[in-house]
């Protein structure tokens, strides 16, 4: 019985978190529960979902990316530069491009190299964050043509376009993790990485689509942040991976390897989104904001090591 509470509660305690926090917020503020103020709590945490969901990837094989940040700045001001002169196809194709490229770099350094995704990710960090500011003669980009800002601005039936595209790429990645090989491979390797190569797993390979596709959503999340903003920002993205790893670690993926899943990565989002939010309607001071986030960060690394070492314990018995 005690077991089964314990399964149950690790299971929907998330779920539980997320009802408790709009009941208060409901009845500390009244304008929490208007349809606006939903759009914008939507619209909010569509840029760190779709971070959140690429980061899910790495951190599943037991890695990390922190040039998250970085890229998003640096694919939105690739993007923007595109969207001066061309429609809508290209600026996405060239914003997402050049995610896949830091992607790439960062999961071939690591599988092959065989460098700590820390050392490769924070070096990313830095040179993407450069090439951004050469590009971009460290100012925004602006003149962005009215199509593209569509994309951060635009809607459908009413449904923000961020967020209906952070539903698509997070119904894509479920379904590559939960029903194709690839996915079996990657909770395989961030299981055991040993295990997985005297399986026959294509180690390097693996994490090399992680990291790929991190970097993909990264870029794709600049995109849709130019287009919100209406500018390609050098200095945008800053501290973006803390919130990203921080949505998925809260939603139950561990930060060491082969346990989460995308629907906990959204609900951590939404977690998250919803605290901003809240603390905002309640005017509370960006400078306390700041701190609330770090304890957050905190609490779920902590929760995170707590989790495992009661999975531990239960295999053990």
């Amino acid at each position: 019985m005690k077991f089964k509470f314990s399964e149950n509660l690790a299971r929907y305690g998330l779920v539980i978190i997320l009802v408790l926090l709009c009941v208060v917020l409901s009845l500390a503020s009244e304008n929490f529960f208007t349809v606006q103020n939903l759009l914008i709590v939507a619209r909010q945490i569509s840029i760190n979902g779709i971070l959140a969901v690429g980061v899910t990837y790495v951190l599943l094989t037991g890695g990390v990316d922190l040039s998250l940040g970085s890229v998003v700045a640096l694919s939105g001001v690739v993007a923007a530069l595109s969207a001066r002169q061309q429609g809508v196809i290209i600026p996405i194709f060239t914003g997402i491009f050049a995610g896949v490229l830091c992607g790439f770099i960062n999961g071939f350094v690591v599988a092959k190299g065989r460098v700590a995704p820390f050392i490769v990710t924070l070096g990313m960090m830095t040179i993407a964050r450069g090439f951004a500011l050469v590009i971009s003669g460290g100012k925004p980009v602006s003149g962005l043509n009215s199509r593209f800002i569509s994309i951060g601005s635009g809607d459908l039936f009413g449904i923000p376009n961020p967020v209906l595209i952070l539903l698509a790429i997070a119904l894509l990645s479920a379904v590559i993790l939960k029903y194709t090989g690839t996915g079996r491979h990657i909770y395989a390797v961030g299981d055991s990485e040993l295990a997985a190569r005297v399986c026959g797993i294509n180690v390097v390979r693996i994490k090399l689509f992680a990291y790929t596709i991190c970097g993909a959503f990264a870029g794709l999340a600049g995109v849709v942040l130019a287009a919100r903003i209406t500018t390609g920002q050098p200095n945008a993205g800053i501290a973006y991976e803390l919130d990203a790893i921080a949505a998925a670690v809260i939603g139950g993926t561990s930060l060491s390897g082969g346990v989460g899943g995308v629907g906990g990565t959204i609900l951590g989002a939404l977690l998250m989104g919803l605290i901003n939010n809240g603390l905002d309607l309640l005017n509370i001071s960006s400078y306390y904001q700041q701190i609330i986030k770090g304890l957050i960060i905190v609490g779920a690394v902590w929760m995170d090591c707590a989790t495992n070492k009661w999975r531990i314990f239960q295999m053990q018995k």
